[in-house]
């Protein structure tokens, strides 16, 4: 599995960004989905989860601005990110996870700047 990810940019806070991570080589509806960012001189950390069957988590920080999505259809994942803060400035990366933990792919990170 290839996964490409897009959509980040540099926005004002207050903005938002719709980030996409398109799958290809192997069917996405049975992996589970994660979205991460790194940010300068910090640990990468997960933001948001969805499953194959689209239950979701997010992390505490993002609780209400952030929304992980899924289209099995296009084989592409979404991460719509609300009321862009400078703190959210990263490197966001997407994850696919097999339930067995077999398959795991990542993609190769789009950058998020968000000015003051």
């Amino acid at each position: 599995v290839q996964l490409q990810a897009s959509g980040g940019g540099m926005v004002e806070a207050g903005g938002s960004l719709k980030l996409s991570c398109a799958a290809s080589g192997r069917s996405f509806s049975s992996y589970a989905m994660g979205w991460y960012r790194q940010a300068p001189g910090r640990q990468r950390e997960l933001v948001a989860t969805v499953t194959s069957g689209l239950s979701t988590t997010y992390a505490d920080s993002v609780k209400g601005r952030f929304i992980i999505s899924r289209d099995n259809a296009k084989n592409t994942g979404y991460l719509e990110i609300l009321s862009l803060k400078p703190e959210d400035t990263a490197v966001y990366y997407c994850r696919l996870t097999s339930l067995s933990g077999d398959y795991d792919y990542w993609g190769q990170g789009t950058q998020v700047t968000v000015s003051s």
